[in-house]
């Protein structure tokens, strides 16, 4: 397996090419899970991504001859984009075979750097079947996004990083695809400092790795399932497997719901945009068992496009209960709209959206119902809101 020096050595290959990604530390999700968290923001690496990593230590790795082949990889966007600039920057072809619902942004991103891309496949196997066929037609050299140990090694380059600014880091949360990031990873951590503990999270629609650990073995999910789409991957890497078994220490699967959630803290808190995959570390953190540790979560990327940027803002406004829409049934009589209205405002919360329908209740024809939409502070004020209403015996019903 890779050494220490290995990763050292690819830390001088991809410092010609990676930014810098200091160490956030986040007050808002510190005090919210009771660690000392800090993230590690590979959304705002060149590419948007931590995969430019790997990518280029690979390619600067190789043989002129591979190099003339041209290169093939398969990827859900951000491993595309990271071979497509190291084949630019070496002046090498690309082809580059992405899952036909890959968004936008990553498309486009990979096609402005060079390479030519092949739509194919519903998710990350199905590219990558589609690769290994075009590989053996044309020839290429086949750039493998994470069962390849030269890009393991340039990924557990960003470990130096956290544990040299870090030192006393006691928990690094990593996001599962198919391996190769916390293989790198876990490798280059566990042998600076083996107390280091190096959890992954995978979404519980694709939790290849998890899987594969229950049996002790590479498995296949039948499918993958989850809006993390660059980590929708239905078989972990084999050799990404066998470094997990030497140095990962747990795994933690979390929900879409979870992610909203955190997707939308780290926006509000930290004015800072990831991408679904991106943002598992910090979806983990209210699954921790660990306290008042010090947390490194990595966000391992950004590329999202501006309608998912939306849809993750409101669903997660509902997720945490800052948006809640209820439904009441009122006296069919006048000045019951004015009495709604006059308590919300009293609770401080504001109105956006109201329905009033007075030929929807057929089971009580004295009432009508009135659904509202509101604007709240979160869970404790949705509460506040819901026992100031039944006080004056009118008990709301949560929609949403």
């Amino acid at each position: 397996m890779l050494k220490l020096k290995d990763f050292q050595e690819a830390k001088e290959r991809v410092d010609q090419v990676i930014l810098p990604t200091p160490l956030i530390y986040s007050e808002a999700f510190s005090k919210e899970y009771r660690n000392k968290v800090y993230i590690k923001p590979e959304n705002l690496q060149r590419t948007g991504a931590f995969k430019i990593r790997g990518a280029y230590n690979k390619i600067m790795k190789m043989s002129d001859e591979a190099k003339e082949k041209g290169l093939i990889a398969a990827s859900a966007g951000n491993h595309a984009q990271g071979v497509a600039y190291g084949a630019r920057a070496s002046g090498v072809k690309a082809t580059i075979v992405m899952p036909a619902h890959t968004p936008l942004i990553k498309v486009d991103a990979t096609k402005n750097l060079g390479a030519e891309v092949v739509l194919s496949g519903e998710v990350y196997d199905d590219a990558y079947n589609k690769a290994v066929e075009l590989q053996k037609e044309y020839g290429y050299t086949f750039v493998h996004p994470f069962d390849d140990e030269d890009v393991i090694e340039g990924q557990g380059t960003i470990a130096l990083e956290i544990l040299e600014e870090l030192p006393n880091t006691d928990v690094i949360l990593v996001p599962v695809g198919g391996g190769g990031l916390i293989s790198g990873v876990a490798a280059a951590a566990k042998q600076i400092n083996p107390n280091v503990k190096i959890v992954g999270v995978e979404p519980a629609g694709a939790a290849s790795a998890l899987a594969a650990i229950n049996e002790d073995r590479v498995v296949s999910l039948k499918e993958a399932e989850t809006i993390a789409d660059g980590t929708a991957v239905k078989t972990i890497g084999e050799m990404p497997f066998d470094y997990i078994r030497e140095y990962v220490d747990g795994i933690i699967t979390v929900n879409d719901y979870d992610l909203m959630d955190a997707f939308l803290m780290l926006v509000e808190k930290h004015k800072l945009v990831a991408e679904n995959s991106g943002i598992l570390s910090l979806a983990a953190l209210k699954k921790l068992a660990e306290k008042n540790k010090n947390v490194v979560c990595l966000v391992s990327g950004g590329n999202i496009d501006v309608m998912s940027i939306s849809s993750m803002i409101n669903k997660g406004l509902i997720e945490r209960d800052r948006i809640f829409t209820f439904s009441v049934q009122l006296p069919d009589k006048p000045g019951q709209l004015e009495y709604v209205a006059h308590v919300l405002a009293e609770m401080n919360a504001n109105v956006v959206g109201v329905e009033h329908n007075q030929f929807k209740n057929f089971a009580r024809f004295s009432e009508v119902e009135l659904r509202v939409t509101c604007e709240t502070n979160g869970s404790a004020h949705v509460e506040q809101i819901i026992n100031r209403f039944a006080k004056d015996g009118y008990p709301l019903t949560k929609l949403s």
